[in-house]
């Protein structure tokens, strides 16, 4: 077959990112090449429409195929973990549309709507700045910690969904006896939920005589620790989240020069639709 002479025209990588986590929680051969160097290219058009259509957002299929299609070293975009997921998707916008993202905010003073670029850059610096906490030493045991890989995290964000969906329809549907034990039935469930997050975030448990990495064993132990390991493991789970939660933007109102702090949200459905 003889070699396509637009084939010197195909896309380019327009950026090189290092992974925060360094790719120390990713299975083997889930990446390709050096996690402190990936490519990363602009979106193709099919990867455009792919990003922005409702369902496949959902799911979180459309990101784990736009990820695949413009990080060619990630090879199991369901694999990727919390840490690295808003980087990657902010390389993927800069490779795509450029450093700068518009914003248009109201002024919390003056009412003024004004219109802002924001540097994207700050937000890869940021990142590249955070640490990860994964221990956790309460008297003998040592739990180690591990972020939620992006297909556990995309399955737990769609339970939730589910839950409060049923919530709200229940609060709109029902009165009196039959919304109070309904209402109780879902926020055990969401507490389940919540559990289950965090066996989900736990990697292994050493104990004095040996370490722990069954799932179900860990689970057990779980539900039946006392609050206050369960306590300890929460407070650097959310530490964790702090930390590398993306930092708000600082602007100033250009008719009274008042300042605010905005949050840019680095959800697919936001992040690209006004691209």
């Amino acid at each position: 077959m003889a070699e396509n002479p637009l084939k010197k025209f195909f896309r380019q990588p327009k950026v090189f990112v290092t992974l925060p986590s360094g790719g120390i929680f990713n299975k083997p051969g889930s990446l390709s090449g050096s996690p402190e160097n990936m490519p990363v290219y602009g979106m193709t058009g099919m990867d455009e429409i792919i990003i922005k259509t409702p369902d496949a957002l959902l799911s979180g299929e459309s990101t784990v195929r736009v990820v695949q299609s413009c990080c060619p070293n990630i090879v199991d975009g369901w694999d990727i973990n919390n840490l690295d997921i808003d980087a990657i998707l902010v390389a993927i916008r800069i490779a795509t549309y450029g450093n700068t993202m518009p914003v248009v905010h109201v002024c919390s003073n003056c009412k003024t709507d004004n219109n802002y670029d924001i540097n994207l850059s700050t937000y890869l610096e940021h990142f590249t700045q955070c640490s990860f906490d994964s221990d956790v030493v309460v008297g003998d045991l040592k739990i180690k910690i591990k972020p939620l890989t992006y297909k556990q995290a995309t399955e737990f964000n769609l339970e939730n969904f589910a839950l409060q969906k049923r919530l709200n329809q229940i609060v709109e549907l029902t009165t009196g006896d039959e919304r109070t034990t309904l209402m109780t039935d879902i926020f055990n469930e969401l507490g389940l939920l919540q559990n289950k997050i965090t066996v989900s975030s736990i990697q292994q448990v050493e104990t004095p005589t040996g370490v722990v990495t069954e799932y179900s064993f860990i689970k057990e132990w779980l539900d039946n620790c006392d609050k206050t390991i369960f306590d300890a493991i929460k407070e650097t789970i959310n530490k964790n989240s702090d930390a590398w939660r993306v930092p708000d933007q600082k602007i100033k109102c250009d008719s009274c020069g008042h300042e605010d702090a905005i949050a840019v949200e680095l959800d697919q459905a936001n992040f690209f639709a006004g691209a």
